[in-house]
């Protein structure tokens, strides 16, 4: 009674071990080393992907390019409407149509990345936005103008910071991309004449 007892045992310890052998298999052909799982390179730190190292600096460009997106196409949207100047009307459908591709792009690459991105603006965004729906006539392109201004002046940097220190060729394309968008904005909003010096700090 003794061996038959042991052997079902010692039987069920190896069909144990087998699927536990399969299991972890299976893990690693569905994440292989340097994938980063879903979500999983918002986890801070710096992760390893196919593309090289992702860190915590290129998660925050694609934070920041998104982010940027989500104020600035309604925004452009707007001024298309609102503004009184042709030239501030002309520079919103521009920077509206651009946003939109680049939001596209941030939002693809991210997903490539497993980066997890935002869906609405933040709080001094929103606030911009209830500031400029406040304004009319030139009060109204004023503002606009030295808003998106200021808010390009910002995230340029982060963009330029990326662009250099980062080791993963995917976020590098998608900063020398962003970065063309940026400087095209920046030198629309200072054609309107309308820019403030403190806008340029």
């Amino acid at each position: 009674m003794e061996r038959p007892s042991r052997f079902r045992f010692g039987r069920a310890l190896l069909i144990l071990a087998a699927v536990a052998a399969v299991g972890a298999a299976f893990v690693v052909v569905m994440n292989p080393v340097g994938v980063p799982t879903s979500g999983a390179a918002n986890l801070g730190g710096t992760v390893n992907t196919r593309w090289g190292r992702l860190s915590t600096l290129d998660r925050k460009l694609l934070v920041a390019v998104r982010q940027a997106g989500l104020w600035e196409i309604p925004a452009g949207q707007q001024a298309q409407q609102r503004a009184s100047s042709p030239r501030v009307r002309e520079v919103a459908e521009i920077i509206w149509q651009q946003h939109v591709q680049l939001d596209a792009d941030a939002r693809a690459t991210a997903e490539r990345l497993g980066v997890i991105l935002p869906n609405e603006p933040n709080g001094s965004q929103k606030a911009w936005l209830r500031e400029m729906s406040g304004k009319f006539g030139a009060d109204y392109d004023k503002i606009w103008v030295h808003r998106l201004r200021a808010a390009h002046g910002a995230v340029f940097t982060v963009i330029a910071k990326v662009r250099s220190q980062s080791e993963n060729s995917e976020v590098r394309a998608f900063a020398e991309r962003s970065m063309k968008f940026v400087n095209t904005h920046m030198s629309l909003l200072e054609s309107t004449g309308l820019v403030p010096r403190r806008a340029l700090k």
